[in-house]
């Protein structure tokens, strides 16, 4: 049976009040955030309390449409003929309701039913055509005026029309839905204000000093920065010191330097010992997918910082927001431009006597607006380079305080300080944490030497690959080109100190050498010349031996090439070319033209060539003289694999060149083995308001555990590290 289109009707009578009194407390519900109750007594709903209801109500109509149209599948439909000669004209009819105009409900009279349903209906074309054959019919049925069948008009919403709208209203709920839940995540994360309008309030945190478990006593190998953090904090906590003198407060420090080198580790153990108020935000924070966020964020934020004065204010991965302006404008890079704007201006508009420091730590200082550099907002730019021998001893004897082992912690951390050079202390943490994850896979009860030699080996080369077997005449190459170089380097004044060399595949090479490099800023021609011959002897050996090459040597003509470009084209170590100095393009950088000619491009290239030709050939006269030597080794790696120092030496006699291998040696005529971690007398007690009862001068300023001589930051980069893998 088809089912009829009716639902509520607008005459029907109300429901009488209930004799219960009403609740005082009224909930009401905001679209985009929670809104109060009623003066009276309103009650602050909770987010999971709001959606608990919403969905109470989506739930409700939807039964209450479910309701209705399963009552009006009860309703029976029939013919105006069927319903002449089968109700009317049998007096069984009480009334009849034209609904809407369109169609007309009828109700029998009690005890009467009709296939189980006391009430039917028919359609009609027009209400004037149905009065008038519902009168006819009565006349032919001889029936008074006075009994005729009352006939009443009524409006009602029809259920189809309901049902119609339904999934137009679910679809509305899942849009709200999804708003609110949008807005919570990018407005609210934890924030005071939630909702829409919470996107515009600064996501800055302020660090509570407890909650903070990293101290200056746990930075090591940056003792230059930590010495400036310290005079930040001592301007917060003594601003006469310097004022006594005209001295001005900094406006900020950026904290720059390679990856790794602990420049946020700087600003957590600030917040942990600074004794004044810490805010923190990263600046990817201030990006997000509406329009004017990121300069309300900053308003928010520096409001913030103005009302907790004195206050630490730092900012991790400046780059994120201060990129130079005046690039191509695609999409959001018009919003970084506006909320870098916002930044100048807050920087800016300190007050001298505001008390507010900013801190910034980038690594990517090269791509940073000039404004947003210059004094007046960063005053300061702290350079935290990649730690001396020195401070990686500083730094392995941190990271070693909680491991398990019996050996002497101190020449432990000389020791493996001599093994890790260019090493940052995030590579030293690493190899630390991976020489006791070692030891707890072998079952050892403590960590020894060799777990840290394992530890070196699998941070430089990577994972040892047991399932990667190479077939014998694979492996024989492999030990011959790793012999190559080792026996180049062996015979070559300017060339690193050998370590170990291996034919065991890790990572993605076949097998590897392992060099102890000098601790060395500036090279020499003949330096940088002596590291191209090292590298190529694996290619010349193969050459020599099986009068063919491979693929095996990829890496090593890369680095090849690498240098030889930047003696000629970057140090103007080249007649030809001459004492000029062109900038390199960097990994991954887009290159829309040279900076020189196309002649000048075309000598360069000939005299690259010429240049990697002649250490081809210098490596290959060299190698010839000892082609006895390199058999030595090649075999000796094909019986054991790996070939320590010793093993070196057994074979092919001492180095005829002075080296230096250990600790001592590094550090002899650089004054003593440990460095002056000493303050100065105006950074005695840093973190301490002089004259303060509650703070008094007896106590000891926090110890720091290393410090280093770093060289400043050079405006050329330096020479490819050395190789420590093939």
């Amino acid at each position: 049976s088809k089912s009829a289109p009716s639902s509520s009707s607008s005459s029907s009578s109300t429901t009488p009040p209930s004799s219960q009194k009403p609740s005082s407390q009224q909930w009401s519900f905001g679209m985009f955030g929670g809104t109060r109750g009623s003066a009276g007594g309103g009650k602050q709903l909770g987010e999971s309390e709001k959606e608990k209801w919403l969905l109470f109500g989506l739930v409700g109509v939807a039964g209450l449409i479910a309701m209705l149209a399963y009552y009006e599948m009860g309703y029976k439909e029939i013919t105006w003929k069927e319903f002449l000669n089968n109700f009317l004209s049998k007096g069984i009819v009480e009334k009849l309701e034209v609904v809407n105009k369109k169609w007309v409900r009828v109700k029998l009279a009690t005890g009467n039913s009709y296939d189980g349903s006391s009430v039917l209906w028919f359609n009609i074309g027009s209400v004037d055509s149905f009065e008038r054959n519902l009168e006819n019919a009565q006349i032919d049925l001889n029936v008074e005026p006075p009994n005729y069948v009352p006939v009443v008009y009524k409006s009602e919403i029809e259920a189809s029309n309901l049902t119609g709208f339904l999934p137009t209203i679910l679809i509305i709920g899942f849009l709200i839905y999804m708003m609110r839940r949008s807005a919570d995540v990018m407005g609210g994360r934890g924030k005071r204000g939630g909702g829409l309008f919470g996107v515009m309030e600064s996501t800055a945190k302020l660090i509570n000093s407890n909650e903070i478990g990293v101290k200056f006593k746990d930075v090591a190998g940056c003792e230059e920065a930590k010495l400036e953090i310290m005079e930040f904090v001592n301007f917060l906590k003594n601003p006469s010191q310097y004022m006594e003198l005209g001295a001005k407060i900094p406006k900020g420090a950026m904290l720059t330097g390679p990856p790794g080198t602990g420049k946020t580790m700087l600003a957590k153990a600030t917040a942990g010992e600074a004794n004044v108020p810490f805010i923190s935000v990263s600046g990817s924070e201030f990006l997000e997918m509406f329009v004017g966020v990121g300069p309300s964020r900053v308003r928010d934020m520096f409001a913030m910082a103005r009302k907790h004065a004195p206050c630490i204010l730092f900012i991790d991965e400046i780059d994120a927001v201060g990129r130079k302006r005046g690039g191509r404008s695609f999409g959001g890079h018009s919003e970084q431009e506006n909320t870098l704007n916002q930044l100048l201006v807050e920087m800016d508009g300190f007050n001298t006597n505001m008390n507010v420091v900013v801190l910034a730590a980038t690594n990517r200082v090269d791509i940073l607006d000039k404004a947003l550099m210059r004094p007046g907002r960063f005053d300061r730019q702290i350079f935290v380079p990649a730690p001396d021998i020195k401070g990686r001893a500083s730094i392995f004897k941190v990271h070693l305080k909680p491991l398990k082992s019996l050996l002497d912690k101190d020449s432990l951390a000389r020791k493996l300080a001599a093994l890790t050079p260019g090493f940052t202390g995030a590579d030293i943490a690493n190899v630390c944490n991976e020489a006791a994850l070692i030891a707890a896979r072998d079952l050892n009860a403590s960590i020894i030497m060799k777990h840290f030699e394992q530890a070196i080996e699998r941070v430089v080369a990577g994972m040892e690959k047991k399932t990667n077997v190479l077939q014998p005449d694979e492996k024989r190459t492999v030990a011959y080109h790793e012999a190559g170089h080792a026996v180049a380097g062996w015979f070559l004044q300017h060339a690193d100190p050998l370590l170990k060399v291996s034919i065991i595949p890790r990572g993605k090479g076949l097998g590897y050498a392992q060099y102890l490099p000098k601790e060395q800023y500036l090279y020499s021609k003949e330096q940088l010349f002596d590291r191209m011959c090292m590298t190529l002897g694996g290619r010349v050996s193969e050459e020599l031996f099986f009068g063919r090459i491979t693929t095996g040597a990829q890496d090593d003509l890369k680095k090849v090439t690498q240098s030889a470009y930047a003696q000629v084209v970057h140090y103007g170590m080249n007649e030809k070319v001459g004492n000029v100095s062109f900038d390199m393009p960097k990994p991954g950088e887009m290159v829309f033209e040279k900076p020189y000619s196309e002649n000048t491009a075309q000598i360069i290239d000939s005299e690259v060539r010429l240049l990697v030709d002649s250490a081809h050939k210098h490596t290959t006269k060299l190698l010839n003289e000892h082609k006895n030597d390199i058999e030595k080794v090649a075999e000796r790696l094909l019986k054991h694999e790996i070939l320590s120092r010793e093993d070196m030496v057994e074979l092919l006699g001492p180095r005829p060149f002075p080296e230096k291998s250990t600790y001592e040696d590094f550090v002899e005529g650089t004054g003593s083995f440990e460095e002056d971690t000493t303050l100065p007398a105006g950074l005695k007690e840093w973190n301490k308001e002089r004259g303060s009862e509650t703070e008094g001068s007896s106590q000891q300023p926090p110890s720091s555990s290393s410090s280093q001589e770093a060289s400043p930051p050079s405006t050329t980069p330096p020479p490819p590290p050395p190789d420590k893998s093939t």
